[in-house]
């Protein structure tokens, strides 16, 4: 579950959204309020705000996320509860509030707006209210056994490193069952293995590296492993066939139907990687 909260001065646009009725808005939660309607809620909470003139952001706002699955089975009376626990980690109690609920998309969230000026006339101190907010939905989850942001971090971070294991099982397997001559060879062979492979070229039409894309994931080379750099991928193609990467030109090259540079410094790797292994192997590469 996320949460996330801020200080505004625009109350009844806020309750205006919060009662959208095209959003399939429910009113899930009210604390010391007894209109029914924006207009209404906004004039009460005004009665109390017109106490501390030195406050312009005199109302809270806070959007409460349960994930997708759990908002799912969420009905009406966890809403609440769920608002009703926030407001208490928060110390919010004793506060005019009203929490809608918006149903019209597949991701059910809570919009919660707090008078920050209570009754006494005195503002809710807002520092770090962001995080604060983040730390109440935390905790508020984990007691209502929702799924937290630091479940969902692990599992984006436990699947992103089975899909870069996965791309550069693909590449190795593209090396060597492709045995590529060439970048534009590699784009197309990683294709024929599942890769969406993407090159980044820059506004001076040279080529910097390559993107993977790949079930849903879209990562640099350098994100799925060092070894899939633009140089590295280079000096593997030349390793495979010694000069040919680079016999034509070595600045340019053919890739996915255009002519691109390679920049001078991953021209000149290869070159090198190329000189030293022919060096090593006492060849000929025809320069």
């Amino acid at each position: 579950m996320i949460g996330k909260g801020k200080s505004i001065s625009h109350t009844k646009a806020c309750m205006c959204y919060g009662w959208n009725q095209e959003k399939d808005a429910e009113i899930v939660f009210k604390e010391f309020l007894h209109g029914d309607s924006p207009d209404e809620f906004t004039r009460e909470f005004k009665i109390l705000q017109d106490q501390n003139y030195n406050c312009s952001k005199n109302t809270l706002s806070f959007i409460i996320s349960p994930t997708i699955e759990d908002g799912k089975r969420l009905e009406p009376k966890d809403l609440s509860e769920i608002t009703k626990r926030f407001i208490h980690e928060m110390k919010l109690g004793e506060r005019q509030a009203i929490a809608f609920v918006h149903k019209d998309k597949e991701h059910k969230h809570i919009h919660l707006y707090v008078n920050r000026i209570d009754f006494r006339g005195v503002a809710y101190n807002d520092s770090f209210i962001g995080k604060r907010s983040q730390q109440a939905a935390e905790k508020v989850a984990e007691r209502m056994g929702l799924t937290t942001v630091k479940q969902i971090q692990f599992e984006k971070e436990f699947n992103l490193k089975e899909i870069r294991t996965e791309i550069k099982r693909r590449h190795d397997l593209t090396m060597k069952q492709f045995q590529p001559k060439s970048f534009d060879d590699y784009v197309k062979a990683m294709q024929v293995n599942g890769v969406k492979v993407i090159p980044t070229i820059n506004n001076q039409n040279k080529l910097q590296g390559f993107r993977f894309k790949f079930d849903g994931h879209n990562l640099k080379g350098s994100e799925v492993h060092r070894n899939m750099s633009l140089g590295n991928i280079g000096k593997k193609i030349s390793g495979i066939h010694g000069a040919r990467i680079l016999k034509e030109n070595n600045v340019s090259i053919k890739l996915t139907g255009k002519v691109v540079d390679l920049t001078p410094s991953l021209a000149l790797k290869i070159t090198k990687f190329i000189i030293k292994k022919a060096i090593n192997k006492g060849i000929d590469i025809g320069y």
